[in-house]
């Protein structure tokens, strides 16, 4: 018994040290040894890898020029697995330091389009709307013959239909309420007249969102909301 326990225990030791110098060698190593390691992380989807591979390129090979490329890839891995504020910190390191205009002109792409996948939802975030729409505006502006352009029109097109049927769905709100100065001004701002609305295909919004954020024109609970005046949205004519 005393044999078997010791041969256990040295295969035990012997187990944990080839553990621990297979660890300690993990440093010091080539720039496109460090490189190949992230990309075969990133193309089994192990983020977490692929990024400490990263930062080992990045400390020990600061000057490498395989840094911007392997920043880009980076990138786009965290806008793919829907990390967008993260891909966009690393949009805009890869500009610091390694963009070339025409680089640039990518990135500033990926940056807008980074923001528009992070709106699934665009009812709940119109600041988010307004910032991505104004990007989109810069960037047709810096780059008016951009090989991206008809990705960007789309992309904006999508954002002033969420921003026009939100702003509908708070005019009905003001409709419902009796407050038709309210209703007219949410319906006046920045209405998209250029589309046949019978072309647009409305969102198609989850049962169990559905029940509690109605479909913008009703809700099931509305009969357990009080019809009281409300002093901040009064019509002129009702503060009389």
């Amino acid at each position: 018994m005393k044999i078997i326990r010791g041969i256990v225990s040295a295969v035990v030791v012997i187990l944990f040290v080839s553990g621990c110098a297979k660890e300690v060698d993990e440093y010091n190593k080539p720039a496109d040894y460090w490189y190949a390691k992230m990309i075969t992380a990133v193309s089994n989807g192990s983020l977490e890898k692929a990024d400490s591979y990263f930062s080992s390129l990045q400390s020990e090979h600061i000057s490498s020029p395989l840094l911007g490329e392997a920043t880009l890839i980076m990138a786009n891995a965290h806008m793919a697995h829907e990390e967008y504020l993260l891909s966009e910190h690393l949009l805009d390191e890869y500009n610091r330091r390694y963009a070339s205009p025409e680089g640039r002109e990518y990135t500033e792409f990926l940056k807008i389009k980074s923001k528009f996948l992070a709106l699934p939802n665009p009812g709940r975030d119109q600041g988010l709307i307004d910032e991505t729409l104004r990007g989109a505006d810069a960037f047709k502006t810096n780059y008016p013959h951009s090989i991206y352009m008809p990705l960007m029109e789309t992309m904006e097109t999508q954002l002033h239909l969420a921003k026009a049927t939100l702003n509908d769905h708070i005019a009905s709100l003001y409709d419902r309420l009796g407050k038709p100065k309210g209703s007219e001004y949410y319906r006046t701002i920045a209405p998209v007249t250029w589309v046949d609305p019978s072309t647009v295909a409305m969102a198609n919004v989850p049962w169990y969102r559905e029940m509690f954020e109605g479909d913008g024109t009703s809700s099931w609970y509305a009969f357990l909301i009080p019809k009281t005046r409300s002093v901040v949205s009064m019509d002129d004519n009702e503060s009389k």
